[in-house]
């Protein structure tokens, strides 16, 4: 009888196993998480902060996959593919989740209907830089110069919101420049700091360095108040330039379908770590502003943008892609 009992209990126990959906068991082994831009650049930066207490959280390695290009299709075209279950994430960014719907004639996508949102992660600081062989101290001062060598100057592209931002400016102040395309913010400032290039709106995680150096110039911010990662640069407002009418954000989003339990453990455990006072300083650091989110809140706030980066779009005067 106590045989029959045993087996009966270990058949019932395999069956609930058997039963019990992936989700329970997630994660049962490494999870990589794509990011759409070079190793160095902000978002890398901040994923890698980011990796090492989620893997600890996960109890699995958490693996970062660098995919740049097409201003962060490629990267999104990669986790699109990808199964719902989990093990491929994205930490994207408004490159790919507004600025490619807007400026594609036909988006390779839907932002909200192709992936799964888990959590917002926060914004980016951006600012323009300058190499020191451009005589311009100010941002009038370096509209005034364009406007003196019309078509001389170049400007780095090295993402999405640097691009819509000099083309706003060029707009604004009717100015003939020439862009440089570049994969990342890491490759475009090794050349802008050069000369190879002349100016640049970017995040400070690779510029700032060499501006403290004395070898570029920051002249403003486009955050709507001076940051404190550099003082001493007036906002565009300040300087007498318009305002960018873009946020520059980051999100965590899975493939579509990805099952609600893993959402929620996602969220849950994201949310945690962004909220750790040693992990938030780690990525204030960089200029990064953390905000944390619900998944409904993400949705909604990727939609929104979306159609912030259309009307952006539209007003500068930009062709579509």
């Amino acid at each position: 009888m106590m045989r029959k009992l045993l087996t009966a209990i270990a058949a019932g126990i395999a069956l609930a196993l058997a039963a019990a959906p992936a989700a329970a068991q997630y994660p049962a082994k490494a999870v990589k998480v794509v990011v759409p831009f070079p190793a160095g650049g902000a978002a890398d930066t901040i994923m890698r902060i980011i990796s090492q207490p989620l893997a600890q959280a996960l109890g699995q390695p958490v693996v970062v996959e660098n995919r740049p290009g097409a201003d962060g299709a490629i990267a999104a075209d990669a986790v699109m593919k990808a199964p719902p279950d989990g093990y491929t994430l994205f930490l994207a960014t408004s490159s790919a989740m507004s600025a490619v719907p807007a400026m594609r004639k036909t988006p390779p996508y839907d932002p909200v209907s192709a992936f799964t949102p888990i959590t917002k992660v926060g914004t980016f600081s951006y600012f323009l830089f300058t190499h020191p062989s451009v005589p311009a101290k100010s941002v009038n001062e370096l509209i005034d110069y364009i406007r003196a060598n019309p078509g001389k100057l170049n400007y780095a592209g090295a993402t999405t919101t640097g691009i819509m931002a000099a083309v706003q400016l060029a707009s604004y102040a009717k100015l003939d420049m020439v862009r440089v395309p570049y994969k990342g913010e890491g490759p475009a400032t090794i050349d802008l700091v050069s000369g190879r290039v002349h100016l640049m709106f970017a995040t400070p995680t690779n510029a700032l360095g060499p501006a403290k150096e004395g070898r570029l110039r920051v002249l403003a911010t486009l955050l709507p108040q001076r940051s404190p990662a550099a003082p001493d640069a007036p906002t565009m407002t300040e300087a007498g330039a318009p305002k960018l009418s873009i946020v520059p954000w980051a999100g965590f989003f899975g493939p579509a379908k990805l099952p609600p339990e893993i959402v929620a453990r996602l969220q849950r455990e994201l949310t945690a770590i962004l909220k750790r006072p040693e992990v938030r300083a780690q990525i204030e650091r960089q200029a990064f502003e953390v905000q944390v989110s619900t998944p409904e809140e993400l949705a909604a706030y990727t939609r929104e943008q979306v159609e912030v980066w259309k009307t952006a779009v539209r007003d500068s005067g930009m062709p579509l892609d």
